[in-house]
């Protein structure tokens, strides 16, 4: 583990980071399952720590939980997919844009949350400081409201 995960044209495609051997007295493992990280975000990654000498990463506050359809059946929730703010940070991003609990954030900036396209991976999209577009149901209001980001370097 760690080192390049090439292409069959030679080029590097990922670092990995992890592999997952078989046992073969309990049979009940994968064998030689692989973990990697994607180049482009090992090279955004290492440019930033060129340059800041730390990580950055998008910052909105809030803890939520992700929402499938069968979810928003079970609970009768107003949107099939989504996060559900279960809280929000006090001083956050979140909260100085009017978030609340019980939202469900479904868009942020163009870019709709759902079962190709997780909260986390839509965050990661935009940039600490960054004011964005964020879409929430809140009961049966639909509601644009505009966050700028936060920065976590954690």
């Amino acid at each position: 583990s760690g080192g390049p995960l090439v292409n069959l044209a030679g080029q590097v495609v990922g670092i990995n980071t992890l592999v997952v051997r078989g046992n073969s007295f309990t049979g009940d493992q994968a064998e030689g399952l692989g973990f990697a990280i994607d180049a482009n975000t090992v090279r955004a990654m290492s440019d930033q720590l060129i340059r800041k000498g730390y990580v950055s990463r998008p910052y909105l506050g809030i803890d939520g939980t992700p929402i499938t359809p069968s979810l928003a059946r079970m609970y009768d929730l107003p949107a099939p997919w989504g996060v559900y703010v279960r809280s929000v940070g006090a001083g956050s991003p979140a909260a100085k844009a009017g978030l609340q609990a019980g939202d469900i954030i479904v868009r942020i900036g163009d870019r709709a949350i759902d079962g190709d396209n997780p909260f986390i991976n839509v965050l990661m999209q935009f940039s600490p400081g960054q004011t964005v577009p964020i879409t929430v149901q809140r009961g049966e209001q639909t509601l644009t409201l505009q966050v700028t980001l936060g920065e976590r370097t954690t």
